[in-house]
């Protein structure tokens, strides 16, 4: 079979008698239920449908249909250095790629770890993910994220950044507002935001950008909570110059006080849990078990391969993990027993599809299977593993018993992408070829004994316990254990 000829554009898919999960305010589990794609819609939903002329008909029986799920937080330009970081702590990310070794990706390595990044998301069933692409130091790097995105059939979301330089002045530069003319056309594949973080300086330099960002009219995502770097006074600049929107979203959250999740939930935000980071760096307890309570909504991420797994099992997995294990430990330190839990596996898989549509301001067409969306549909279905039956609890299946080699079949915008276990169209060794490349580039101008050391890099005693941010010297005990 040509499967560039079976898998057209443009041809009818129809999933057939798979357990779909439509993820609908009631929690549906649909059995032997069908979906029928036409273009890029879900044209029909219900048993025994009809298969128009021409349709390529999927097996579903025995797997689960599901939304494709929405990565709200990945730095996808980190991804040629996979693993690279495994034991890292916080301050040494931050020593290695804000202070250091950042500053020597070029352009095509930018596109490499995009590009790897972007195909390993759709082999995962991640259908749409934000690249929260902080290394554009020029707008020669943010071409080649976008070349990057632009090459696989995914849906994405370009949140610009620049760690090497102030907010204030990236987004004044003339050349990245001709970058947004060129390359932001609305085009509904390649979504845009701005990405900065807000030190708490009160004389928030910060400020400019939020200024472009709102005369733009994109949304702001911001990593807020983070142990060291950004805190409450953060959030409260924002709030009293009235930059917190429903469109803003809180990445970790994780060392916030009530106080700034009050102000979090009064304005709309949301917040990207990205649970794998935030209980291995040192951000901060991943939050969801504090925010729970004050109705905010939750996506999830994975932030960044460097360090972390790229699928969104694995963070519906650990958040359970975390937010049980948090309402065990309160419970055993008043005395008491927690006799049914709080976060159940229904709810991760909501965050990991229709928490990233709410995010993203597109759950009227993402997230859900519904009759006129958008047809980003995910199948698992294993045959060959033991692990794939009995399926009795399905929402709890895809949390605790899926993985990305479970993932059978992946459409984006209506568009087979990966069918049988394997991405259809794609050359991987291509991109292995790219990636090589970078990593040999990074080797030879660290030298041998640096690029081992960087594994395990030293912290100068000036930078514990201090922010990454070189455009401000402030410091806070909102953030620090002490005050400098």
């Amino acid at each position: 079979m040509n499967e560039q000829a079976e898998f057209l554009p443009g041809r009818p898919v129809l999933l057939r008698g798979g357990t779909v999960l439509p993820m609908d305010d009631r929690r549906q589990v649909l059995h032997n239920t069908d979906v029928l794609v036409l273009r890029d819609r879900i044209a029909a939903v219900g048993p025994d449908l009809a298969a128009p002329d021409g349709s390529v008909v999927v097996d579903a029986t025995g797997g689960i249909v599901m939304p494709g799920m929405i990565d709200t937080h990945r730095h996808m330009w980190q991804t040629a250095m996979r693993g690279y970081g495994a034991d890292w702590t916080l301050t040494q990310y931050f020593v290695w790629y804000y202070l250091e070794s950042g500053r020597l990706f070029r352009p095509e390595d930018i596109h490499a770890g995009n590009l790897l990044a972007a195909l390993e998301a759709v082999d995962a069933g991640v259908t749409t993910v934000v690249d929260w692409s902080h290394g554009l130091q020029t707008v020669d790097h943010a071409d080649a994220a976008v070349d990057a995105l632009r090459s696989v059939p995914g849906r994405f979301v370009l949140a610009y950044g620049n760690i090497q330089q102030p907010p204030a002045e990236w987004t004044a530069a003339p050349e990245f507002r001709d970058f947004v003319n060129r390359r932001i056309t609305g085009d509904d594949m390649l979504g845009f935001q701005l990405a900065f973080d807000v030190t708490g300086d009160p004389a928030f330099p910060e400020r400019p950008a939020f200024e472009v960002a709102r005369d733009l009219g994109v949304p702001v995502t911001t990593h807020a909570g983070v142990w060291g770097a950004t805190g409450d006074d953060g959030i409260r600049l924002m709030h009293e110059h009235g930059f917190m929107t429903d469109r803003t979203v809180y990445v970790h959250a994780a060392s916030l006080s009530a106080d700034s999740y009050h102000r979090i939930a009064a304005t709309g935000g949301s917040i990207s849990v990205s649970t794998e980071s935030e209980q291995s760096a040192g951000q901060g307890y991943p939050p969801t078990w504090a925010i729970r309570s004050h109705g905010i909504p939750v996506s999830l991420s994975m932030d960044t391969s460097v360090w972390w797994s790229g699928d969104l099992f694995s963070a519906m997995r650990t958040t359970l993990g975390a937010d049980r294990a948090r309402e065990h430990h309160e419970a055993h330190a008043k005395g008491e027993t927690v006799t049914h839990l709080g976060l159940r596996a229904d709810h991760v898989v909501d965050w990991a599809t229709r928490g990233g549509a709410r995010t993203l301001g597109r759950d009227h067409e993402l997230g859900s299977i519904e009759t006129g969306k958008k047809a980003d549909l995910v199948l698992i279905k294993n045959e060959h593993s033991p692990v794939s039956f009995p399926l009795l609890n399905p929402y709890g299946h895809v949390a605790f018993q899926a993985q990305r080699g479970d993932v059978h079949t992946v459409l984006v915008d209506g568009r087979v992408v990966k069918h049988d276990h394997r991405l259809v169209g794609v050359d991987l060794a291509a991109a292995r070829r790219e990636v090589e490349r970078t990593v040999e580039h990074l080797r030879s101008q660290l030298g041998e004994e640096g690029w081992a050391r960087g594994m395990n890099p030293d912290v100068p005693e000036t930078k514990i316990l201090d922010n990454p941010y070189q455009y401000t010297d402030y410091r806070s005990s909102s953030t620090h254990s002490r005050t400098e």
